[in-house]
């Protein structure tokens, strides 16, 4: 199925709901490595430095962070209908203990404008590039936070991801659970 540049945040409503209330996924991979998606329900997309950004917050003790660290870009997909055991999955194993794509039977296409891989199965993805990060420590977030997100540490880093593309199905509407 063929993919069209639609633009960067025609699809924000959308992704906001499944964020909250599935989850969208994140995908990474090594320069020139196999790829590994996770599931993440934080994340904000708007205008930063007068560009479209999707920043993701991912925890350092994820697999899935020490492939952000290697490589500057990233997809988030949007996922259809009949996806949630696949982000079940992508949100409770880890990728050191199986291959995800391999397992849920996903097909990792290559970007159109970054190398990192989006989920074929999955009708509208965005294509970002890392342009900052920063790592949450203790003490910078007011208590109330820190004590519901971080009880046990486990803090996230903030990848501030350049939205350079995001690409839609021709026929999106029948796959997205609106």
């Amino acid at each position: 199925m063929g993919r069209d540049r639609v633009n960067n945040f025609e699809f924000i409503d959308e992704t906001h709901r499944q964020m909250r209330d599935g989850g969208l996924f994140l995908v990474a991979a090594r320069k020139n490595g196999k790829p590994n998606a996770m599931t993440i329900g934080w994340g904000l997309i708007g205008t930063m430095w007068r560009k479209p950004f999707f920043t993701v917050a991912v925890r350092l003790s994820r697999h899935t962070q020490k492939l952000m660290e290697e490589s500057d870009e990233f997809t988030v997909c949007l996922p259809a209908k009949g996806m949630e055991e696949a982000l079940e999955i992508c949100g409770t194993m880890s990728g050191r203990d199986i291959d995800k794509f391999n397992e849920l039977n996903l097909t990792a296409s290559k970007g159109f404008q970054v190398d990192a891989p989006y989920i074929a199965e999955c009708p509208v993805h965005y294509e970002c590039r890392v342009a900052y990060k920063t790592e949450l420590r203790p003490g910078q977030l007011i208590e109330e936070l820190e004590r519901d997100a971080y009880p046990g540490g486990n803090y996230h880093v903030l990848y501030f991801g350049q939205i350079l593309g995001v690409y839609a199905e021709k026929d999106v509407a029948e796959k997205l659970s609106y």
